[in-house]
């Protein structure tokens, strides 16, 4: 869950470059703190990458006629040490991208002169073109690996696409959390303005449509296919329990926000806007529970589980505990740089923006 906002700020970043929008240039420290925590989200990853073997079920397959298929066909792909080496491939390219984008933004605060400004500036922007194509197919790939491989006989063309759009909204709800908090204060309150905050919502609209979308698209084409290997996938996560979970996804993380993002005073609302991303954060990691638990389990021997029986105090104290450990990193990171881009060739025009009617 935390990964995912610091990898969604990568994206989210590599997208306010190349559209070059007023929304962006306010939140740009923001969404570089962000990336700059994935240092942490990796050493929280060590652990899982040591443990594969202990929470994967592909890597204790046994060769019966139900998995000669996936033995045959992804056994060279689908081995511990390959799972490893791909996952260290992941994080080096995210690493790569979020320093040098942090590179160009830092050395554009340390200049005495617009060209030279510009020049970073575009050095960024030609980069983010390229690097956005990049960065969907890491992300997809990633996922699949640390996810959809959870249940090895499942797949689903449309996984990456779920992540990536899921991610930008966790990067967006967080970041409109943190401008809020920082708006009515110096020097954010002399910057900011309520068009920033109604730009933000509209793409916070966005995306959960679009969220919402995918997933709608993805449950149309797999039921309406009837394959076993794939429809099994949902009919867990219609029985023992989780039904109610799918229930409360499609109310609270489709339905409720996008009633309330559709109104336009609401968008222009500071610590309102922060309150429903706050909410859709929630639901984020609801969502993450919900993709993840109920996949077969090795301690099962490749039983799925019930809700009731997949729920433990481990699943809210866990995220708990790591979403201290990386605000307080996030914050930490946050203060080294000043909040506003000072000598972006766009920030005049982006404060004129945010103050406009």
């Amino acid at each position: 869950f935390w990964g995912g906002i610091s990898i969604g700020s990568i994206g989210v970043l590599i997208l306010q470059y190349l559209t070059g929008g007023a929304w962006g240039v306010v939140i740009r420290r923001i969404l570089e703190a962000s990336t700059r925590t994935l240092p942490l989200v990796i050493l929280v990853f060590v652990p899982l990458a040591i443990g594969v073997s202990s929470l994967y079920e592909w890597t204790h397959l046994a060769p019966t006629p139900k998995n000669l298929h996936i033995i045959e066909h992804r056994g060279w792909f689908m081995t511990p040490i390959a799972w490893q080496l791909r996952a260290l491939i992941y994080f080096a390219i995210f690493g790569a991208m979020a320093y040098l984008l942090n590179k160009w933004g830092g050395e554009q605060d340390k200049t005495t002169n617009y060209e030279d400004a510009e020049k970073f500036l575009g050095r960024a922007t030609a980069f983010s073109g390229p690097t956005m194509v990049i960065y969907a197919l890491v992300v997809t790939f990633a996922v699949v690996d640390w996810v959809m491989s959870l249940d090895p006989h499942w797949f689903s063309t449309m996984w990456g696409l779920l992540f990536v759009a899921g991610w930008a909204l966790s990067c967006f709800c967080f970041t409109v959390t943190i401008l809020a908090y920082l708006s009515d204060k110096a020097p954010m309150n002399h910057v900011v303005g309520r068009r920033h905050f109604h730009d933000l919502g509209k793409l916070m609209l966005a995306l959960t449509m679009v969220w919402a979308y995918f997933n709608f698209s993805q449950f149309l084409i797999i039921w309406s296919g009837n394959i076993p290997e794939e429809t099994g996938w949902y009919i867990t996560r219609m029985s023992t329990g989780w039904g109610v979970i799918g229930v409360i996804l499609v109310l609270f993380h489709f339905a409720v926000p996008f009633l309330i993002l559709l109104r336009q005073d609401l968008k222009r609302r500071a610590k309102m806007l922060a309150t429903v991303g706050v909410f859709i954060l929630i639901m984020r990691l609801v969502d993450m529970f919900y993709l993840i638990s109920p996949n077969p389990r090795i301690s099962t021997h490749g039983v799925s589980l019930g809700l009731a029986a997949s729920f433990s105090w481990m699943d809210i104290v866990a995220p708990i505990a790591v979403g201290g450990f990386w605000l307080w990193y996030f914050f930490g990171q946050l203060m080294k740089r000043p909040l506003v881009p000072v000598m972006d060739p766009f920030l005049e025009k982006a404060i004129e923006h945010g103050h406009g009617h």
